[in-house]
């Protein structure tokens, strides 16, 4: 089958959870499939980048889109419309065009579009199509709002009506449509929402890999730290968390490690705390780290970090919030914490407890090894492009 993906930004580096989620299906899919990507792009893509891509797809079609036009139209569409934002930062007449031409001249089977971000431009298409919401964009953005600058609490306010709306109404516009969780599928308003397809992420074993290697971190978190729910967490695992573990063990350090970390992110360094930025390879720092803590307040989706970590066998706390869409068992597979006080003395009984500490991160391993395979969640997937 010929599959023409549609992005709303280029699947590699692998710094993004989307970008990792597309790698991955597009790696998987290309196995008996003829991938045809076509990515958009509000920055030049490296040629490296598309060199990765060129061992899974027949054809790259990269659309540039212009930092002027992009917020000339959002500006317009904010005053002029209920449009919304995400989906107006990506769409433009001219990429229109030029999508329509490209379908024209590959003449796929079937249409897959990465998050509602690119739906406008094939919705309207009668070439099969499966939509992959990913997570619930309309919740993630209403979970913003609390911690907001007073100035953008508004534009969070009229956006996430707006994407609550047109997840709604774009359901009934594609053949198929795929979720990462069931906890994000249930946040879709749509009377038809059980009809949204589960498709898992899973985890790339051969990079991430439990191997011994010195400890120079204590305790890891990672992720794009430009990403507001990653940010948010950051602070808060510094400022609440850390504070209560230093109580009893002072010398304990945190590594926060991910690309383009944000000023608040930044701001946290310090002797016991530190923060790294883009790193090559992210395996490195898990394999130097002693336990990994995510007490995710904010966010939808399923946490990468977390597969990650377990697969290298590193012991996990996180919250319940992130742990809705893993799914895994409390005081077996993870830590799973409520607060600040829940958060801390998970963090020092692992410290405290090698046994315990052990335990978890073996059985953190056989759970993800079990449920998240790139093969297993993508061949959902493609059984239901090829099925309809």
């Amino acid at each position: 089958m010929k599959i023409f993906v549609l992005l709303s930004r280029f699947p590699y580096p692998l710094e993004k959870g989307d970008k990792l989620r597309a790698y991955h299906q597009i790696k998987e899919l290309s196995k008996n499939n003829e991938i045809i990507l076509c990515a958009l792009s509000d920055a030049k893509v490296a040629q490296s980048s598309i060199d990765e891509l060129k061992k899974y797809c027949s054809s790259i079609e990269i659309i540039r889109l212009y930092k002027l036009k992009i917020y000339w139209n959002l500006l317009v569409q904010l005053l002029f419309s209920n449009n919304s934002l995400q989906v107006s930062y990506f769409y433009n007449k001219q990429a229109q065009k030029k999508i329509d031409q490209l379908l024209n001249k590959y003449n796929p089977d079937h249409i897959y579009c990465q998050l509602i971000r690119v739906t406008e431009y094939v919705r309207n298409s009668k070439i099969k199509k499966t939509l992959d919401y990913m997570d619930a964009l309309a919740r993630g953005m209403e979970r913003r709002i609390d911690n907001a600058p007073f100035y953008l609490k508004p534009f969070l306010k009229i956006e996430t009506t707006r994407l609550k709306r047109y997840e709604h109404f774009i359901l009934n516009d594609f053949d198929n449509t795929t979720i990462i969780s069931e906890q994000d599928r249930d946040l879709i308003v749509n009377i038809k929402n059980d009809s949204i397809q589960i498709v898992k992420n899973g985890v790339d074993y051969s990079m991430f890999k439990h191997r011994q290697e010195e400890k120079k971190y204590d305790l890891i978190f990672t992720g794009n730290m430009a990403y507001p729910p990653n940010i948010d967490c950051a602070v808060f695992l510094a400022n609440e968390v850390m504070p209560l573990v230093w109580n009893t063990h002072p010398n304990v350090n945190l590594a926060i490690v991910g690309a383009t970390p944000d000023s608040k992110v930044i701001a946290l360094k310090s002797e016991k705390i530190i923060v790294t930025g883009w790193v090559e390879d992210m395996s490195e720092y898990y394999a130097a780290s002693k336990i990994f803590v995510a007490p995710m307040q904010i966010g939808t989706g399923l946490q990468n970090k977390l597969l990650e970590a377990m697969a290298m066998k590193l012991p996990c706390v996180t919250s319940s919030l992130a742990n809705n869409a893993l799914g895994a068992e409390h005081n077996k597979s993870a830590l799973i914490g409520e607060n600040y006080n829940d958060y801390s003395k998970y963090i020092v009984s692992l410290i405290e407890n090698k046994d315990l500490c052990n335990s978890i991160a073996e059985n953190g391993f056989e759970f993800v090894k079990q449920n998240y395979t790139w093969e297993g969640t993508t061949l959902i997937l493609e059984n239901l492009m090829t099925s309809k």
